[in-house]
C-alpha cells in the first residue's frame, strides 16, 4: 500500500489497460504513482501528469527506490492533464496504447489538513497545485448569496444549499471564514435528517470542483486523450461523484456514435467488498473504458 496514496480498481486497471512491454502509457493523474508504478512493471512506458507538487516529488522518490530512470521508464510533468494534447507529442507520446484518469482527491491532500480538502481543522484552501490564485475561502468569503446558491446546486447537488447560502452570508459578516472545521460547523447545522456521509460532504465536493476548474478540464480532456490512442488502444477513467460520471459516460456515447470507439463497459465497475473494507474512499468509485477503433 502506497504511503501517499492507495489506487483504487488497480487490477481492473491493468487488466484493462492490457500492458504491452514497450507500450506508451499515459497516467493523467499521478498522485502516489500506484497505478504507473504497476504498469512499468509490466513493461511499459509511462507519461505522467500531475499538477500537486506533493504528489510529484513523492513520486520521483519512488523513482528512485525502484531504482527506475526518469526520463526513460516515467516522464513526469508537473501540470494540469487538460495539457496532455499540447504537452504528450513533443514528449514522444504522440500515439500511446493506453491513457488513464483517476479522478478526484488522492489519500495523501485528504488526509492533510493543511491542504483544505477534508474536515479536519485546516485552511480553507482546496487548491490542487499551488499555482492556483482562487481558493476555497476566496469563494466563501466573497460570492454573492445567489452565487453561492447556484454553485452549490450546480457542483454539490446539494438539497439544502439556500439555506447554507443564506447561514454562510449572515455568519461572515461578523468572521470571515477561515479554516475547514469553521465552514463544515456551519452547514452541519444547517443539514437535517439522516446522512449517510458528512453533512458537508456535497459542499465540499462544490467548492473544489469550483475552485480546480475540475469538469471543465475533464471535459477538455477526454477529446485530447481520444486523439492521442493508436488504434486497438484504451481509455480507462475511475470517477468518484455523478456529475465526473456523468461526463465520462456522455463522452464516450458520443465516441462511439461518431465511430471513433467502441465501449468495453456497458456498466462501471466498482469496487468489490473486499477492497471497500481495505480502503473506504473506493467505494464510490466507478470505472469506465472505452477503445479506439
Amino acid at each position: 500500500m502506497n504511503n501517499y496514496h492507495t489506487s483504487v480498481l488497480l487490477q481492473e486497471v491493468l487488466t484493462y489497460l492490457a500492458v504491452k512491454h514497450d507500450g506508451l502509457y499515459i497516467d493523467c493523474t499521478l498522485g502516489g504513482g500506484g497505478h504507473t508504478f504497476e504498469i512499468i512493471s509490466l513493461g511499459g512506458r509511462v507519461l505522467g501528469f500531475d499538477v500537486d507538487e506533493e504528489a510529484v516529488i513523492s513520486v520521483k522518490e519512488g523513482l528512485r527506490k525502484l531504482n527506475l530512470a526518469e526520463g526513460k521508464d516515467l516522464t513526469i510533468v508537473q501540470e494540469n492533464f487538460n495539457q496532455l494534447g499540447m504537452r504528450a507529442p513533443v514528449l514522444g507520446f504522440s500515439e500511446v496504447d493506453g491513457i488513464l484518469l483517476d479522478l478526484g482527491v488522492s489519500s495523501h491532500q485528504f488526509d492533510t489538513p493543511e491542504r483544505g480538502f477534508s474536515f479536519q481543522s485546516g485552511p480553507l484552501d482546496m487548491r490542487m497545485g499551488k499555482g492556483l490564485s482562487v481558493r476555497a475561502k476566496d469563494l466563501v468569503n466573497g460570492l454573492r448569496e445567489k452565487e453561492l446558491v447556484e454553485l452549490f446546486v450546480r457542483f454539490g447537488e446539494e438539497p439544502f444549499a439556500r439555506k447554507i447560502a443564506k447561514s454562510i452570508v449572515e455568519a461572515r459578516k461578523l468572521k470571515p471564514f477561515e479554516t475547514t472545521e469553521e465552514l463544515a460547523d456551519l452547514v452541519r447545522k444547517n443539514v437535517h435528517g439522516e446522512q449517510s456521509i458528512h453533512p458537508a460532504t456535497r459542499i465540499f465536493q462544490a467548492l473544489r470542483i469550483a475552485v480546480n476548474d475540475e469538469l471543465n478540464v475533464l471535459e477538455q480532456a477526454l477529446p485530447e486523450a481520444m486523439k492521442l490512442l493508436k488504434p486497438g488502444g484504451r481509455l480507462v477513467v475511475i470517477s468518484f461523484h455523478s456529475l465526473e460520471d456523468r461526463i465520462v459516460k456522455q463522452m464516450f456515447v458520443k465516441f462511439k456514435n461518431d465511430g471513433v470507439a467502441r465501449i468495453l463497459t456497458d456498466k462501471p465497475v466498482m469496487a468489490n467488498e473486499e477492497e471497500v473494507l481495505l480502503n473506504r474512499r473506493a467505494r464510490s468509485a466507478k470505472l469506465r473504458v472505452v477503445e479506439k477503433i
